[in-house]
């Protein structure tokens, strides 16, 4: 497939192209290299044949319409966003700004693309989104393709949004659209704002490990190459018009997963002098609209596609705790730029 994927240089995109390329695909990488993305991420990738890129802004409609014609995917896969909830709490404009007005430019390019007849056989929209759009679960129960959408921070709106304006040019102009609705996504190459990477270099350099309220708020862990797998899936073979939960079937607590990462260290680094790690453990003042739970039921995906997780929780934070601990230099470079990349961003640093 000819792929356009955007927010390529991101942490989901970057794997997404990684993936692609590995499997065939010709891509093009559109990312505006904001300061979440970072070329290092497809560096595996930057010199073959079957890849190319271009520094551009999704809300730049005439950019965007120029890329597609130009390129002629076959499909484009829509993952620029702005994704972190502290920031959309601090600063919600840039999310509105990217995550809707962003997704409006890319639909109306994509479907003056298709109008113009030189569109290939196929075409299709696949627009990324994520389980946040639902709200919070209680102590029973998963998010369903059919569940009603509740988002309750700044940036579950703009995504809710944007899926609403994707199925809208579906139902209105006939656009083959495709939304997947994933949970939090975990592993290589994550920027170093979100819970996991944050641990990590905060267990290393014997700081303190923030964790939010009493760290019982659950989440369902998705590695994000499994992720990656399910999404160029969907792109060939999901139907059009349809929806899809991926998740991984891994719902832990804040705490049951830091502690999970905590003892990991301990493993591999007998010497360390913040052994054990989970003593660095501090609990801080909890983030406004914090959702308490959140699990997705992917039966669909597994049922209509045959995708499932293939990486358990476990193994895949020991992969990714490894990773951390031998990619040294690439969080250092992050660091090196100004971003204190052993602290959490936004309103949730306020202690109690």
């Amino acid at each position: 497939m000819r792929l356009m994927v955007t927010g390529g240089a991101g942490f989901i995109g970057s794997a997404v192209v990684r993936r692609a390329i590995d499997a065939g695909d010709t891509v093009l990488n559109v990312d505006k290299l904001t300061y979440a993305a970072n070329l290092d991420n497809i560096a595996s990738v930057a010199d073959h044949p079957n890849y190319q890129f271009s520094q551009s802004d999704i809300c730049d409609m005439p950019k965007m319409a120029q890329l597609i014609t130009e390129f002629k995917p076959d499909c484009v896969m829509n993952l620029a966003a702005e994704t972190h909830v502290d920031r959309s709490i601090d600063g919600p404009g840039a999310f509105i700004q990217t995550n809707i007005v962003g997704t409006y430019s890319l639909l109306e390019a994509s479907r003056e693309f298709c109008k113009s007849g030189n569109a290939p056989s196929g075409f299709r929209f696949h627009h990324i989104s994520t389980d946040e759009v639902f709200g919070s679960l209680g102590p029973t129960g998963e998010f369903t393709e059919d569940s009603p959408y509740q988002p309750n921070s700044p940036y579950s709106a703009a995504k809710a949004s944007s899926d609403m304006l994707a199925r809208a040019w579906r139902e209105t102009f006939g656009l083959d659209v495709i939304v997947t609705n994933c949970s939090n996504n975990y592993g290589p190459y994550q920027f170093p704002e979100k819970l996991i990477p944050v641990v990590i270099i905060a267990a290393l350099e014997g700081r303190d490990i923030p964790i939010y309220g009493k760290g019982d708020n659950i989440r369902d862990w998705l590695y994000v190459e499994d992720h990656a797998d399910a999404l160029l899936l969907v792109a060939r073979k999901g139907k059009s018009g349809e929806t899809y939960n991926v998740g991984g079937r891994a719902e832990r607590t804040n705490l049951e997963l830091v502690k999970m990462i905590c003892a990991v260290l301990d493993d591999e680094l007998s010497d360390s002098p913040h052994r054990p790690h989970e003593s660095l453990i501090k609990f801080v003042s909890d983030r406004p609209g914090h959702d308490h739970r959140y699990a997705i039921n992917c039966d669909k995906i597994e049922r209509e596609l045959g995708w499932q997780p293939s990486v358990s929780v476990e193994e895949g934070m020991r992969q990714t705790v490894l990773w951390y601990l031998n990619n040294k230099e690439w969080w250092e470079a992050i660091r090196g730029k100004g971003f204190d990349v052993a602290k959490r961003q936004g309103l949730g640093q306020q202690k109690s």
